[in-house]
């Protein structure tokens, strides 16, 4: 499983969101967008991030940048798990996992002592020009909306 690095060229990628709308980063050229991989809506540690980060979205705003999440799960999943807490970013679905290969967000991990193959919770801070600017792997769900935010002003 290759890692992206800061500096490199984030994969291009089309995916649907929650209303089936295509969405694509090249759609947010010419501004930052953070794109986040989580394994599975309404999970604990899935939900707790992904509310810190609509909690954060008028900061991330305010810094002109986009958030967007993307899981294996389908659309009705997370047009479920958006109205259930209230999120407003968009949720993006990549059921055949390949956007996440690209980034280096699926690959094997381990979950309770077990080698698995399976999403590693990952983050990245892309450029106005698609160029990655900052890549976090295996994050802490807790806490890290915050931590992303505080990559921006620093």
């Amino acid at each position: 499983m290759a890692r992206l690095e800061a500096g490199a060229t984030a994969p291009a990628f089309t995916l649907t969101d929650q209303d089936e709308k295509s969405v694509s980063l090249k759609d947010f050229k010419g501004q930052k967008v953070v794109v986040y991989f989580y394994p599975r809506d309404d999970t604990p540690g899935c939900t707790k991030e992904a509310c810190q980060f609509n909690d954060n979205l008028k900061a991330f705003s305010k810094a002109k940048v986009a958030v967007i999440g993307i899981s294996p799960d389908t659309a009705a999943a997370h047009t479920k798990f958006r109205a259930k807490y209230g999120l407003t970013f968009p949720l993006l679905t990549d059921r055949d996992k390949s956007v996440m290969e690209s980034y280096g967000a699926f690959g094997e991990k381990t979950m309770y002592g077990k080698k698995v193959m399976g999403v590693i919770r990952s983050t990245f801070l892309i450029d106005e020009k698609g160029t990655i600017e900052k890549a976090w792997y295996s994050v802490k769900a807790d806490g890290h909306a915050a931590k992303v935010l505080e990559s921006l002003e620093g």
